[in-house]
């Protein structure tokens, strides 16, 4: 069972498949049993009403999921985690970082972002660093910039003082160097915590 989904910006690949999950919900028996958090930036709701005025209905995503916003670098709990989202730089597209934590571990996930110094604001001290290596080199990307390559991801890492690094966002065309962690679907990843907490 899934309890709570947040997004960190509106790039197709990071929640369209929540279109499908929508249609699928309403001819699914008991479809209204329970319904995941849905987590969207300050702004979100009205983005996701005016989406589903073209697909259906404006509410269509509220028929499915418990809507609220966050605002930026501002604490909010969901599933019972505490989420701090950090702005980061992604093309000209509002993006945040999360830094998720509870009582015993913290992960950052820094979703697209290029590169800057608050990567390693969001992940200091964490232990797991879930960071995207999207590009071969950061020549390869345009102006402003929107992704990171595995060399910019491990400054980052580095930078930060976080315990673990695990890269996602990369093209399977695109080799990775070894020794270094790379996320895949269905992953399950066991975090330990810092300091015996």
């Amino acid at each position: 069972m899934l309890d709570a989904i947040a997004i960190t910006h509106f790039h197709l690949d990071h929640w369209g498949d929540l279109v499908p999950w929508v249609w699928g919900s309403f001819y699914r028996r008991g479809h209204d049993d329970v319904q995941p958090e849905l987590w969207v930036y300050r702004g979100g709701r009205a983005y996701l009403e005016e989406l589903g005025s073209r697909l259906g209905f404006p509410d269509m995503f509220d028929r499915t999921f418990k809507v609220s916003e966050y605002d930026g670098e501002t604490p909010f709990t969901a599933a019972g985690l505490e989420v701090l989202p950090v702005r980061l730089p992604h093309y000209r597209l509002e993006t945040y970082g999360f830094r998720v934590s509870n009582d015993t571990a913290t992960l950052a996930y820094t979703g697209d972002t290029g590169p800057s110094e608050r990567i390693a604001e969001l992940a200091r001290d964490v232990d797991l660093l879930v960071c995207e290596a999207t590009l071969e080199t950061g020549a390869a990307d345009g102006e402003p910039r929107g992704h990171l390559s595995v060399d910019e991801a491990l400054d980052a890492y580095r930078a930060s003082g976080a315990r673990r690094l695990l890269l996602t966002h990369r093209p399977s065309e695109l080799a990775l160097p070894d020794g270094l962690d790379l996320a895949y679907d269905g992953m399950e990843v066991e975090i330990e915590p810092s300091n015996g907490a």
